[in-house]
């Protein structure tokens, strides 16, 4: 996974963030879509990751 650095997180369209008026969790890719999946877990917000992941990649599995 590269990283994102800010100048390229900030070019990123809204409809690449799980919470786009906050613009955290970038799904631009599969890589950051699976670590999102990551880092959300155990957390209040996983299953909004989780849907707008299965959203956006179907084919990635939880």
């Amino acid at each position: 996974m590269t990283k994102l650095t800010y100048a390229e997180r900030k070019d990123l369209p809204k409809n690449d963030f799980v919470f786009p008026k906050t613009r955290r969790y970038p799904i631009e890719d599969a890589a950051h879509a699976r670590d999102a999946l990551a880092r959300s877990s155990g957390k209040p917000e996983n299953s909004a990751v989780v849907a707008a992941v299965k959203r956006k990649y179907p084919e990635i599995d939880k």
